[in-house]
């Protein structure tokens, strides 16, 4: 442990310091101030069933206070420091004002790992793609022999890292729009800046889309010229026919692109006979084709270029390509669960938004019966309806957005002409009963939300276990 996180240590001695929202990355940071002998207090509106019986057990054990139910901000007057979850925004939260304007501190893990962190760090934002294209970068470096720590909104928390983590080390962050909107003026710029595109989506929970593109423009607007940035040589940045800010008119350092479309003259790029290769100024280096990739679809094409263009420098060609025909995919992506009675089932509840549902259809290329729908962020449904009456047969609604996708697809002018039936229900269990009973042998089943999964469960993970469980669970 270096002395700049042992004074961090050393400075909340003696301190009160409150963890608002106890979700998968307040929780391990909880428990390594409360090891550390920190007076940490677990705050949460939900009980200790909701965040685990378990969980609470561990924390009460090392001495964690709890104000938990109605009346949990309670104790926040007495804090000296506070961590808000990740989710929790300041503008829909009034008492992370209330706290600033009595002289406290709101900060966040990310924040917090960031301020401290020794090592190299490659950040990776975007509207879709950030998980796999996260993973990909990590597993790229570690085969070629690096000691990297992957984290952030991927579902780890990184700062009880900071002990072990050293400046030979590589520290891989996935960071979502929520954790970038306060993240400006970052002490520990990324060394690595990666937006993997700009879509519409989150509407539930920011302002406008301006705020939304300008949490995203917080991951390279504070490099310096020293530093480098990924960014997708095929985005627009169009939303609802407005065109948003280039966010190439605001690299610092050196900009690598990625394209599927055509050739870009500094970054990776596939060509027309599929080969994916490396421009560095004219000089061509051939890394692979796309057909040695093992995970279906153009959309993971598009996340190996930008894995390429990250770490270029870094990890040699052939290791890339061992990567790519090794490296079965992401959990909850495209994950196949297992075959039943001739049917395959998959997994694909990080598939929150219609643009990742599109990138779904498009990797399976033929006709499927699809699990849908969950908790409402705003998102626009009508985008995802031409590919699904294209490619679903049979579409089972479930959860709270079960009717605004309904009404997005029988309002199609297509609709009636096409081939898809739609049954709705009211749970992704029951959903999986109505799909499975009307499957037959050949035909593949794929849970793919385009929404997130709060109306049910706690997570899309949450969802996506639970789904593997009950799919497991056939037949016994």
């Amino acid at each position: 442990m270096n002395k700049e996180i042992k004074d961090f240590l050393e400075s909340l001695k003696n301190k009160k310091v409150a963890f608002v929202g106890m979700g998968v990355a307040n929780v391990p940071c909880a428990k390594w101030l409360a090891q550390n002998n920190v007076s940490v207090y677990a705050c949460d509106g939900k009980d200790e069933k909701f965040i685990g019986e378990e969980i609470c057990s561990e924390l009460e054990a090392l001495g964690v206070h709890f104000s938990l139910g109605k009346n949990y901000l309670d104790v926040l007057p007495e804090m000296d420091l506070i961590f808000r979850s990740h989710g929790i925004l300041p503008f829909q939260n009034k008492w992370i004002g209330e706290c600033i304007e009595r002289g406290q501190r709101v900060t966040t893990e990310m924040e917090v790992f960031f301020s401290l962190c020794p090592a190299k760090i490659i950040a990776v934002t975007g509207s879709n793609g950030k998980t796999t294209t996260t993973t990909l970068i990590s597993k790229m470096l570690e085969a070629e022999g690096n000691k990297v720590f992957l984290g952030g909104n991927i579902g780890k928390a990184l700062m009880p890292e900071l002990e072990t983590i050293t400046e030979k080390d590589i520290a891989v962050v996935e960071l979502s729009s929520f954790q970038l909107l306060t993240m400006g003026n970052m002490v520990n710029k990324p060394d690595i800046a990666v937006v993997t595109n700009i879509e519409c989506t989150h509407l539930d929970h920011h302002i406008s889309l301006d705020e939304y593109v300008d949490a995203k423009r917080n991951i390279l607007i504070y490099q310096n010229s020293s530093q480098k940035t990924v960014l997708n040589a095929d985005c627009d940045y169009s939303i609802g026919g407005r065109v948003y800010h280039d966010m190439r008119f605001d690299v610092r350092g050196k900009l690598s692109e990625f394209s599927v479309k055509h050739m870009v003259s500094n970054g990776a790029y596939m060509k027309e006979n599929g080969n994916i290769v490396y421009n560095d100024n004219g000089t061509e280096t051939n890394v692979m084709n796309k057909d040695d990739i093992r995970i279906p679809g153009m959309h993971n094409v598009e996340n190996y270029c930008t894995a390429i263009a990250a770490v270029w420098g870094m990890v040699k060609p052939e290791t890339i390509k061992r990567v790519a025909q090794s490296f079965g995919g992401v959990e909850h992506r495209i994950e196949f669960v297992r075959e039943y009675n001739g049917v395959k089932y998959y997994n694909d509840s990080i598939a929150t938004s219609p643009s990742r549902v599109i990138s779904g259809l498009k990797a399976f290329n033929r006709e499927i019966i699809m699990i849908c729908g969950g908790s409402d962020k705003g998102n626009d449904f009508s985008i995802m309806v031409p590919y699904i009456l294209q490619y679903v047969k049979l579409l089972v609604l479930n959860g709270a957005t079960a009717d605004r996708i309904y009404d997005a697809v029988v309002h199609d002018q297509n609709y009636q002409n096409s081939n898809t039936k739609i049954v709705k229900t009211e749970t992704m269990e029951e959903a999986l009963m109505i799909a499975k009973n009307n499957a037959v042998s050949g035909d593949i089943v794929s849970l793919c939300p385009a929404c997130p999964a709060f109306d049910q469960f706690k997570t899309f993970e949450y969802r996506g276990r639970k789904f593997k469980e009950l799919v497991n669970g056939f037949g016994k």
